[in-house]
């Protein structure tokens, strides 16, 4: 396709973005401090639900100060991990990446609920005049102008509405509605588990960790929270229907087994309460189309396994923002600008998917077959024998090949107000 340009002083809004989670909060906070006119479509009401990836890395955590909300995040609950490890068979324990020995400001791993992050942001996007959220809408189709998106249709319990707009950017999910639409063909990588998501009512302390645990085919991460513990189970693709006929009392003394502390508090656990979430490794092979954007896992959904898809998304958002915010103000996009963005975004995303495979080879038959969970000898070797080589995964997990960071127009200070809009470009 040609770099078609266009604009439309008409528009119901400069930007579109479908789907409020971290990709299309971000893009549109830092849009709105740009002067762009955002609005910002979520199909449900509120943030809370309970499978969102609750780890923010130091890559996030110095996007939020260059933004002025580091300060009012930190007071949210949360813990701080500074490294993954994994126990090995000497019941030692080995760390994989030590997240301490990056020099970043904050050389650390949050572990927070995701929807007081969503909150924290979507709050300081009201003080921007041009943010718009609108909370139980959903996009349901695109609107084209022959090959071009110009807008999309919504459906709220308020009705249906058309909205236009020179960009879409679609941050709707694993399963984007527009990006299906707009038939971005998508490559599958290889994954061969699933995920059981369930929580325990508790009052025990566990260790702060986002590293797998268990062993002979019961593998679980454990997520402490504030009164209770969010619990992945990873079990064998397609397998859900024949482990939840062996019974809730086998998970149950899986997870006592795995957690002792939990021992007393898993007899309240159901199987009606464990929902299934369908493991997907894809990436699309190109991420736009005329008028139209995919960022976040619309276009390159990740595993939960190191828990980096609430970075890649929020580093795409950033990216976004800094790269049109220009084209936008001045009405225009094309696909030239769009293409910057997939450019900008593809090291990171491929180092990132190399990494996960990495992951998923270690653990993958340890869930099927059993055993106990070991990186490959060589990779042990070297990063026991020079633990400041475990500063490299830390890397690529914390902060990406390429991080991103604020444009100047969305930074502010701790003090500063939050609606001083500037129309300066990065």
């Amino acid at each position: 396709m040609g770099d078609t340009e266009y604009g439309n002083a008409d528009s119901s809004a400069d930007c579109i973005i479908a789907g409020g989670g971290p990709a299309g909060i971000v893009a549109g906070l830092l849009l709105a401090r740009g002067g762009i006119r955002v609005v910002v479509l979520e199909k449900h009401k509120d943030f809370f639900r309970d499978f969102r990836g609750d780890t923010i890395h130091p890559s996030t955590l110095r996007l939020l100060d260059e933004l002025g909300l580091y300060n009012k995040f930190a007071r949210l609950a949360h813990r701080r991990v500074t490294g993954v490890s994994i126990t090995g068979a000497d019941g030692e324990e080995k760390v994989l990446a030590d997240m301490s020995r990056l020099h970043v400001p904050y050389p650390f791993v949050t572990v927070a609920p995701q929807w007081d992050f969503l909150n924290l942001l979507a709050e300081a996007g009201e003080s921007e005049p041009g943010f718009d959220l609108r909370m139980g809408v959903e996009m349901t189709s695109l609107i084209w102008d022959d090959d071009r998106v110009v807008g999309v249709r919504t459906q709220s319990s308020e009705g249906d509405d058309d909205l236009s707009a020179p960009l879409v950017v679609a941050a709707d999910g694993r399963w984007s509605r527009a990006r299906e639409e707009a038939n971005l063909s998508m490559r599958e990588l290889r994954s061969t588990i699933d995920v059981w998501w369930f929580r325990i009512d508790t009052e025990a302390q566990l260790a702060d960790s986002i590293a797998p645990r268990g062993r002979d085919g019961k593998v679980f991460v454990a997520i402490p929270r504030d009164g209770h513990v969010q619990i992945a189970r990873l079990i064998p693709k397609g397998e859900d229907e024949r482990l939840r006929a062996e019974g809730v009392d086998v998970l149950r003394n899986a997870v006592a087994e795995t957690f002792p502390e939990l021992a007393s508090d898993v007899g309240a656990l159901e199987l009606d309460q464990v929902k299934l979430l369908d493991v997907r490794r894809n990436e699309a092979r190109r991420w736009y189309i005329d008028g139209l954007l995919c960022i976040g896992d619309s276009a390159h959904a990740m595993s939960p396994l190191g828990g980096v898809g609430v970075n890649l998304a929020v580093q795409d958002g950033v990216a976004t923002a800094r790269l049109l915010a220009e084209a936008l103000r001045k009405g225009r996009v094309t696909t030239h600008d769009l293409r910057r963005v997939q450019r900008r975004r593809m090291l990171t995303t491929k180092a990132v998917q190399l990494l996960q495979s990495g992951i998923h080879r270690m653990i993958e038959p340890v869930v099927h077959e059993g055993g106990t969970i070991s990186p490959p000898a060589p990779i042990l070797w070297l990063l026991t024998t020079f633990p400041s080589l475990t500063v490299v995964p830390a890397r690529i997990l914390g902060m990406g090949i390429t991080p991103e960071h604020a444009p100047d127009f969305a930074r502010r200070s701790e003090t500063e107000p939050q609606n001083q809009a500037t129309a300066s470009s990065a």
